[in-house]
């Protein structure tokens, strides 16, 4: 091997959004003012789930453990994506590039797993009202969500361990604004074959698999409201699904659209929408579908902003 190839990468420099020089302030300000509304909504439903006797009930339990996970991927990247716009570009180290890439790996899987958890819940209070409070209960819903992040974690520290033993050597330049896997992998120069099999056959099953069971779940559902006879009936019972099947489709088109279809079919450019779509906007909206269709939370909030006006 030459001199070239041994001098081996520490940190990496992240480009984010190049040619964009003449909108550094409108896109900082709208980034941050994303951020401000995504952790104060977020943080709002974690302490109102908390705190309300009216939300003590299996599906505002997984609505916060969602939000936490909302917020905590928030953090992970919106921090690192502002300075990247005021500056141009942004420097981690090879440490922090991967903790950054474990914490969002994790979240990921953990909200695609929260998701479909959800679904379960949904599924048993309409096609088994009868029995909801007997399977859904307070010991069933924390197994279910612990089960739910451990495996997020769990899994992806796996990956991240295959991923710490890869080199790189000269190029250090990531066109992104966070560190993503497929990135790194093309800036190793080593094998990455063995890698990229273990993440596919690791990976394919969180990603399908919570799919499959939300599918199944409101198949089971949408024949369940059928044959609900009243129009009352049947809206209050798909009232109730709405908002999480809102949800399920913003995230999973994003994460599809993204990573099943070859990079070759879409440009960098695009690559780095779609990444904003399901790091930093889907975080922000999920609380406003949960909240603004939801007859218990908008009151609540309703409540809270008047108090704080009060008190101002």
């Amino acid at each position: 091997m030459n001199e070239k190839n041994q001098t081996l990468v520490s940190e990496f420099v992240l480009l984010g959004f190049q040619n964009l020089h003449n909108f550094k302030i409108p896109l900082f300000s709208l980034f941050l003012l994303i951020y401000i509304i995504t952790v104060w909504e977020n943080v709002l439903i974690i302490v109102l789930v908390s705190s309300s006797l009216n939300l003590q009930s299996p599906m505002y339990f997984f609505l916060q453990q969602l939000s936490l996970s909302d917020l905590l991927e928030s953090t992970n990247i919106v921090p690192l994506l502002l300075q990247i716009v005021i500056y141009d570009r942004a420097t981690l180290s090879l440490v922090g590039c991967i903790t950054q890439l474990y914490l969002f790996g994790s979240l990921e899987m953990s909200d695609l797993l929260l998701l479909a958890v959800m679904s379960y819940d949904r599924y048993v209070a309409i096609c088994i009202p009868l029995r909801y409070s007997s399977i859904m209960s307070h010991r069933v819903c924390v197994i279910l969500t612990l089960i739910s992040w451990i495996l997020g974690f769990g899994v992806t520290m796996i990956t991240m361990y295959l991923v710490g033993t890869l080199q790189f050597c000269d190029q250090n330049t990531i066109n992104h604004f966070f560190c993503d896997l497929s990135p790194l992998l093309d800036l190793s120069c080593s094998d990455t074959f063995s890698l990229q099999i273990e993440v596919f056959f690791l990976s394919v099953p969180l990603l399908f698999i919570p799919f499959i069971l939300i599918t199944v779940s409101y198949m089971c559902i949408a024949h369940a409201i059928l044959k609900i006879v009243s129009n009352t009936g049947r809206q209050k019972a798909f009232s109730t699904c709405s908002s999480h099947l809102a949800v399920v489709s913003i995230f999973y088109g994003s994460i599809l659209a993204i990573y099943l279809f070859p990079s070759r079919k879409h440009s960098p450019a695009m690559s780095k929408v779609l990444s904003l779509l399901y790091t930093i906007v889907i975080p922000m909206v999920n609380p406003l579908i949960y909240s603004l269709r939801n007859k218990d939370i908008k009151p609540l909030i309703l409540n809270y902003a008047n108090i704080l006006k009060y008190k101002n």
